[in-house]
């Protein structure tokens, strides 16, 4: 297949085209993108600056904030901006690249949190070894590994959207740049590029949901032979990192594995997973965690105290 590509630019038709919902919109999404980063940079900053970086889970909690504030900013600046723009114009390059990166940093986000999951796993089902199972090598070797996997996710889609032909018309009804609106433009038989996403991302996807699913039902079954306050403070635990699991896999698996289709709702459930489920993480992770709660205190109180003395 020859790859004719006579398009340098795309137009992102974004959310709305009335001009009032568009302003309305820049003021929200510009509080949720300075929430995303104040919060996940809080988190960053208060784990790295105390001792709960020792501890594995903290550890990966740290780089699924950096994840989040990379991921929702390879969309979001874009969003608040072409929400003042007329033209909302983004080129060919550029397309590519958001594409890219925005699944490279989703997807070992995706992979962080099937690190996060093993980790609750060995604490609870095997706490006599835990310190020797999650070491800071193995937690290491737990990232590199999701970024690796990451990169390969992501690679597949760049090279997947560069063998697509693009021979107008060039209006992406969407946000952002993803492969699913970019086959709905291209000009030539999508059938087999549709599978290879699905396979890719789709299948990815559910699969990584099951393992996390799979997971945390081992867990909560093994709660049942511990102590009262040890089983609530594991389904504390437990329980955010299933809201967030839901909040983060939900609409992305919506749109990723069902039948081939691009709804004009796609981009309103995409804002679930890249700008609500990045906002809420920070306030899912410490609103019922004493221990970040103890050491978001410390750390900024003593900031607090050198600044005025």
């Amino acid at each position: 297949m020859e790859n004719i590509n006579n398009v340098t630019e795309f137009i992102l038709l974004g959310l709305s085209q009335n001009n009032q919902v568009q302003i309305l919109c820049f003021i929200i999404f510009l509080f949720c993108y300075m929430a995303i980063l104040m919060g996940n940079l809080i988190i960053i900053i208060s784990t790295m600056c105390s001792q709960l970086l020792e501890q594995p889970m903290y550890f990966f909690l740290t780089y699924l904030s950096f994840m989040d504030i990379c991921y929702t900013s390879t969309v979001t600046p874009k969003l608040i901006s072409d929400m003042l723009a007329e033209r909302k114009s983004i080129s060919y390059l550029n397309c590519l690249i958001q594409l890219f990166t925005m699944h490279f940093f989703g997807g070992v986000e995706v992979f962080i949190l099937t690190g996060m999951a093993y980790d609750r796993y060995v604490a609870i089902c095997k706490p006599l070894h835990y310190m020797a199972i999650m070491s800071r090598d193995r937690c290491n070797a737990l990232v590199l590994a999701a970024c690796a996997a990451g990169f390969l996710h992501s690679f597949a889609q760049l090279l997947l959207a560069v063998l697509l032909p693009f021979c107008g018309p060039n209006e992406i009804d969407h946000y952002f740049c993803d492969m699913y609106p970019l086959l709905k433009l291209a000009c030539t038989n999508t059938h087999r590029f549709d599978l290879l996403v699905k396979a890719n991302s789709g299948t990815m996807g559910l699969v990584v949901f099951m393992v996390l699913m799979a997971s945390y039902g081992v867990i909560l079954y093994n709660l049942q032979a511990q102590s009262s306050e040890s089983c609530q403070k594991a389904l504390s635990t437990c329980g955010s990192h299933i809201t967030v699991v839901v909040l983060f896999f939900g609409p992305l698996l919506f749109i990723y594995i069902r039948p081939a289709a691009t709804l004009q709702e796609d981009k309103y459930w995409a804002l679930f997973y890249t700008i609500i489920a990045p906002m809420f993480n920070p306030l899912i992770y410490t609103l019922k965690n004493s221990e970040m709660k103890n050491a978001m205190k410390k750390v900024w109180n003593k900031s607090i105290f050198k600044r005025r003395k």
